[in-house]
């Protein structure tokens, strides 16, 4: 499977691997289960329906819907809704995007699973398995007319990511007069920091080293020469934190022992000698 590369709007490459063979015919077959057992559930009521009418236009009426329903309808609607993860493919980590990596909307899900009818349902799924081995991208036929592909969402557990202090840098950062940083370029730095590993490596260095000059105007003094544009933002900002932590748990303490004096003083008035 071919390695892929997305442009954002801010400029960045995002890796986009798409998914294994295997994994994206398991998610098939998961999601072909509940369509199915969906559809057994509407036979059912159809027969029950047909049996209380006793009218066989009523009955072909409703099968059509019912197939349709369960073919075109709830596909189109779960991955519209969901931004392209149906049930097999949540289970599976797997996401349908577009091929610019934005995700889908009503005309791709529909194109899909109209698509879907005749590869998917009406082949057993064989014109999919065979457009998929095919195709660089694992695409089938309804992805190929959509514009879509399948990519790994990354799952498991969770990993922390909240700020560390370099420690070759501590001693540095505490010693650093550091002014307030703008909200919108902390923001910017916490979220570069937060998705390092999910960028292109052109392109995590260069904006590492945009946001670092940037937040280098109010620092001072700067960092040891040869520091590392992340640490540097790392650095800043956990200290910045550590200190505005430091300040709330002191400015909380005072409030915490005046309130307690106008409690013990009569009429909650202070007293003058204290």
């Amino acid at each position: 499977m071919q390695r892929d590369e997305i442009l954002t709007g801010e400029g960045v490459l995002l890796d986009a691997r798409p998914v294994s063979f295997g994994v994206r015919v398991l998610s098939g077959l998961i999601d072909a289960l509940v369509y199915l057992f969906g559809g057994y559930g509407l036979v059912m009521l159809v027969v029950a329906l047909g049996v209380a009418s006793e009218d066989e236009g009523i009955i072909a009426a409703l099968s059509i819907v019912a197939i349709v329903l369960v073919m075109v309808i709830a596909p189109t609607t779960i991955e519209t809704l969901s931004r392209g993860r149906s049930i097999g493919k949540l289970a599976m980590g797997v996401r349908i995007v577009r091929d610019d990596g934005g995700p889908v909307r009503f005309r791709h899900a529909f194109v899909r699973a109209l698509t879907g009818v005749g590869e998917l349902w009406l082949t057993f799924a064989s014109a999919a398995v065979i457009a998929s081995v095919v195709h660089p991208r694992g695409k089938r036929i309804g992805d190929v007319l959509a514009g879509t592909y399948a990519v790994r969402i990354s799952g498991g557990a969770k990993v922390d990511r909240s700020l560390q202090m370099p420690p070759h840098l501590a001693g540095w950062a505490h010693a650093a007069d550091m002014r307030r940083l703008p909200d919108g370029l902390a923001l910017a730095s916490r979220q570069f920091l937060a998705r390092t590993r999910t960028l292109h490596p052109e392109s995590r260095a260069q904006l590492g080293n945009e946001l670092a000059a940037q937040v280098a105007a109010f620092v001072a003094p700067a960092p040891p020469a040869g520091t590392h544009a992340e640490y540097f933002l790392a650095a800043v900002l956990a200290e910045r934190r550590d200190r505005e932590y430091a300040h709330n748990l002191r400015t909380a303490e005072t409030r915490d022992a005046e309130s307690i004096l106008m409690h013990r003083l009569p009429h909650a008035v202070p007293d003058p000698e204290l």
